[in-house]
């Protein structure tokens, strides 16, 4: 690991607890987000070349602090807000702590970030945004760039996210709410991943700094809830589906199918810690949708062929999953086991009903290609591939697609 690298993962790492520090000590989060994203990038241009400091997380909590203080001082009503910040100083707030010593608050305040990040206040782009940015140090610039948006767009999105959370209060939220918004954190985080997972648009197929901040970000939720049975399937789930990246794409970044992926390249010990989460998660209380879905991926991972796959347990997670929670998505994952059990032309009975709810989106065209080409239809297997190659963003799906529709041709 280079220097650089070294150094920008010590930063994301400490990211939320110094903002979380200032947001304790002074309030505004806003004007504190500010102040660290500064701090932050102080730091990856001084520490590659004159070393990490002793205490990094003082050091980033110093130079943050004088940032803030410095915008504070700049306000209207300079005198009563100067006493206000000289009445909260600690006499050492810009001296740096004794290597050791820790600055941070008694409990880490990553969870309480992530709540107020994914506050039902904001939207789903929202609440994406800021998590990345405030709990996950990412710069604007580079959360425009994995998104494919302009730098001045995301920076609106970042400010209108900050302005929204304005004045809420910092603390995790009561037992009442508790369970419904640590769902909307964990419904984040997962998308974050997706995204990286499979990019809805542009040239790459994967965006592999979204999957790795997602899943670095839901390590950390489950060392603050290690109890929590679907904070630990999400993180079976991303490990899981992350293990197979390397195989998805061949040398020239066209798509490979799961069932034609060579497994010899999927990442081994991340199917390993994921399977053995799988089963700690199931350990967990009654099991949720994202325990169920790692289940389902740790069955892919762990066949030795695609024609090994256990389809038959597939599909009877996947009639708890829709149990559950019946989504889109999840139905089309259960129509494609439906085939995969009981024969194209079941699948295909299947796609029927989910016409409302995917009508238009090229998965749902993509899959019904398939299923009309195992079922031997030429003709209508082409049509859908085409239509799904139209109706994609991602320049990598719409050339595979296209590729399918070609074949079929000869």
């Amino acid at each position: 690991m280079s220097r650089t690298t070294a150094v920008e993962d010590l930063l994301r790492r400490h990211a939320p607890q110094v903002l979380g520090a200032l947001v304790r000590r002074y309030g505004h989060f806003d004007l504190a987000e500010d102040a660290v994203q500064e701090a932050l990038l102080a730091a990856a241009e001084q520490w590659p070349g004159s070393g990490i400091p002793d205490n990094p997380r003082g050091w980033l909590i110093r130079v943050a602090s004088r940032r803030l203080t410095d915008q504070l001082r700049s306000e209207e009503a300079r005198r009563r807000r100067e006493e206000t910040v000289a009445t909260l100083m600690p006499r050492d707030a810009f001296t740096a702590p004794a290597p050791g010593e820790s600055r941070a608050p008694a409990e880490d305040d990553t969870l309480t970030l992530l709540f107020l990040c994914c506050h039902p206040e904001l939207t789903p782009a929202a609440q994406i945004a800021l998590t990345l940015r405030a709990v996950g140090g990412l710069t604007t610039a580079e959360i425009a760039r994995a998104h494919l948006v302009p730098e001045a767009t995301m920076a609106q999105r970042v400010s209108r996210a900050k302005q929204r959370v304005r004045g809420l209060p910092f603390r995790q939220p009561g037992p009442e709410d508790r369970d419904r918004r640590l769902a909307a954190v964990l419904q984040v985080l997962y998308l974050i991943f997706n995204e990286g997972y499979t990019a809805t648009s542009g040239r790459a197929l994967h965006r592999a700094d979204l999957a790795r901040e997602a899943i670095r970000l839901t390590r950390a939720v489950r060392r603050l809830l290690p109890q929590e049975g679907a904070v630990t399937g999400l993180l079976a789930l991303m490990l899981l589906t992350d293990a197979r990246s390397s195989a998805r794409t061949g040398p020239d970044g066209e798509l490979i199918p799961l069932d034609e992926q060579d497994r010899g390249l999927w990442d081994r010990a991340a199917i390993d810690e994921g399977s053995a989460l799988v089963e700690e998660a199931l350990g967990q209380g009654p099991a949720g949708v994202y325990q169920l879905q790692a289940a389902i991926a740790a069955l892919h991972d762990e066949a030795a062929s695609a024609e090994d796959t256990d389809w038959p347990q597939i599909l009877a997670l996947y009639d708890l999953v829709v149990r559950l929670a019946p989504e889109p998505m999840a139905e089309l994952g259960r129509a494609v086991a439906v085939a995969m059990v009981h024969g194209p032309e079941a699948g295909l009975a299947e796609l029927d009903g989910l016409e409302d709810g995917l009508a238009g989106h090229h998965r749902l065209d993509a899959v019904r290609a398939h299923l009309l080409e195992k079922a031997g239809d030429v003709e209508g297997a082409r049509a859908a591939y085409q239509l799904a190659a139209q109706r994609t963003l991602s320049i990598p799906e719409a050339r595979y697609l296209r590729a399918r529709a070609s074949r079929l041709l000869f």
